[in-house]
């Protein structure tokens, strides 16, 4: 008998781990002859939501599974039953599973609507599926094939009794993190993907839009097995390595050890992403984070909102103050990137207040500000409440907020306009020059991503997709729209943020005419290429007509000479070292008018 573990992911780059948990489980604590001898089977299967559904139902379909059970979440759901109504068509003695959040807090409902389905494993699944994968070995020698109420009795399933009806049976224990195999011994498959890692699982907060808060109980893996794992990451050299824990910093001392052991074995490439609380750290874990190689963690900050009247409502538990200056330490370090997250229709937050919420964050200067939208999820506290907060969210997957008693449709669909703008210009990374000189000419930072969004809308540039060079170009034009007498200042940080970037082989538009310095610029390099004054590392044995196509100066309208060194990147920004070579005055006045 083969079971058939399927996953849709996002993305390519994305791994779904709960699939080989609970294969890597079942297989260590199901002692069975038919798994040893292979006459029962678990096999995985992961695919993209990107994938045509055809596709996918020719692959299973190939794989001719006994039984497949299917990873669920709001993201994938619609796909997922899509194949489920399809499946039973193509392979029709293969019995159909579900699990995963999406689909345990409402499985009777589903298990009525979807007729297709032969069970669905509710909650943690570890412990869940070893029983199903018994039970089927129990139910092939007894010659029931095809009954499921043989599996009533198992903690944590939903399934039809003998009369069709849906009986649920919720799981009474928590799986023991460290009884759960390692789940990438074999690393292959794994090449350019995300490897996700769990330490912990559970929560200690509370925040009523969340899954987690439900399990309070927050369970350690042993910091000694989660060590030893960590260096097969760091022998093999994985790019990245996110830790899933919805609040790693939760146990002070699993913390420090995991931190001081990835600064002892670092190995100058591998990355760590980290879920915190900002401000739960204290002054020796800061310590040792400013100790670290630039580029070795990265850390996401969930704010959700400024407001104390949302964060009451909503159950969490913050200090703002604290968490404000802990961020700012963490810049101050100049070695780690932030991620600061908020979410847009939360209770009590109208549109002021989150206008008030976005420029307390964007001043905290993250590398990243994620605004997000409030997802009505199944079985939280929130969506208890929703109807007295007024909230009216979309009918399906993932349910996202449409209005509440606070901020109406008008006001999501501004905040709609202005996140794509901040995702663009913001979060890219790729205009942070400009953008600080830009807000200076409005209030707040919101009013300049607002005001750029209804630039858009009213040049009907919204829902087209622009290349990165059209961008810039929008962005001058909106510019000049706004402070025409300063365009010239904002042409050569336009300039100066692209050649950050990257050496352009066609020039922008809008930069200044390069014609009167090629003469002092050959020179440069020729220099350079006898002294190496600024040029060092990766340029040795180049001549100067190599250097000038490897590197670039660029002459801005001040007189400015900027060299831009594309070898030496930062490791936070990803832009180019930059450096100032002279002020080239001698050249004819003309060259420098806007």
């Amino acid at each position: 008998m083969k079971f058939l573990l399927v996953a849709l992911n996002a993305k390519y780059i994305h791994s779904n781990p709960a699939i080989y948990s609970l294969k890597a489980y079942a297989e260590a604590h199901v002692k069975e002859a038919e798994l040893e001898d292979g006459r029962f089977c678990i096999e995985t299967q992961e695919y993209t939501i990107n994938n045509q559904p055809d596709e996918i139902l020719k692959d299973i379909f190939l794989r001719k599974p006994d039984a497949v059970g299917f990873s669920c979440y709001i993201w994938n759901i619609s796909y997922v039953l899509e194949l489920v109504r399809d499946l039973p068509k193509v392979l029709p003695h293969a019995e159909i599973w579900l699990g995963g959040p999406e689909v345990s807090y409402d499985a009777s409902k589903l298990l009525c609507r979807e007729r297709s389905v032969y069970g669905i494993m509710m909650g943690e699944g570890e412990e869940t599926f070893s029983e199903v994968v018994r039970c089927y070995l129990k139910r092939d020698r007894a010659g029931l094939k095809g009954r499921s109420s043989v599996f009533e009795a198992i903690d944590g399933t939903a399934v039809r009794d003998e009369k069709g009806n849906a009986v649920e049976t919720p799981r009474k224990t928590a799986v023991d993190m460290s009884s759960i195999p390692f789940l990438y011994g074999n690393l292959k498959g794994f090449e350019n993907r995300i490897i996700y890692y769990e330490s912990s699982r559970g929560c200690p907060f509370a925040c009523s839009y969340c899954l987690s808060s439900l399990d309070k109980s927050v369970r350690l893996r042993s910091t000694g097995l989660v060590l030893k794992e960590l260096d097969v990451f760091l022998k093999n050299r994985v790019p990245q390595v996110k830790f899933v824990d919805r609040t790693f910093n939760c146990n002070r001392a699993h913390t420090m050890a995991i931190w001081r052991h990835i600064i002892e074995h670092d190995n100058g490439v591998t990355n760590f992403h980290f879920e915190i609380s900002a401000d739960l750290l204290n002054e020796e874990e800061l310590k040792l984070m400013s100790s670290m190689r630039k580029g070795l963690i990265q850390l996401e900050i969930g704010v959700q909102s400024t407001n104390s009247d949302t964060i009451k409502e909503i159950r969490r538990t913050m200090d703002l103050n604290r968490l404000k200056e802990t961020v700012g330490k963490i810049n101050g370090f100049g070695n780690i990137h932030q991620h600061l997250d908020l979410i847009a229709g939360l209770p009590w937050e109208d549109y002021q207040s989150f206008r008030n919420s976005f420029n307390e964050v964007y001043e905290m200067k993250p590398e990243q500000l994620q605004l997000g939208f409030l997802k009505v999820l199944k079985g939280s506290y929130l969506s208890e409440r929703a109807e007295e907060y007024g909230v009216r969210f979309k009918e399906k997957p993932p349910y996202e907020v449409l209005s509440t008693r606070w901020l109406d449709y008008g006001g999501i669909l501004k905040l709609k306009g202005l996140e794509e703008m901040l995702e663009v210009y913001g979060n890219s990374g790729q205009f942070r020059t400009t953008l600080q000189e830009l807000h200076k000419e409005f209030e707040t930072p919101f009013d300049m991503f607002e005001a750029l969004a209804e630039y858009y809308d009213k040049q009907e540039l919204s829902g087209i997709s622009h290349s990165r060079m059209a961008r810039y170009e929008i962005l001058d034009r909106f510019i000049y729209s706004l402070v025409p007498e300063k365009h010239s200042l904002y042409r050569d940080l336009l300039v100066y943020d692209l050649y950050l970037r990257e050496n352009l082989k066609s020039r922008p538009p809008f930069a200044a005419d390069q014609e009167p310095f090629k003469d002092r610029v050959r020179a440069f390099f020729e220099e350079e290429a006898v002294s190496f004054r600024y040029l060092r590392e990766g340029y040795e044995g180049y001549e100067a007509r190599q250097l000038i196509k490897m590197a670039h100066v660029e002459v801005f309208r001040d007189g400015r000479a900027i060299l831009f060194d594309y070898k030496q990147r930062d490791v936070l920004s990803h832009n180019a070292a930059a450096h100032e070579i002279g002020v080239w005055k001698q050249v004819e006045k003309n060259v420098f008018q806007p």
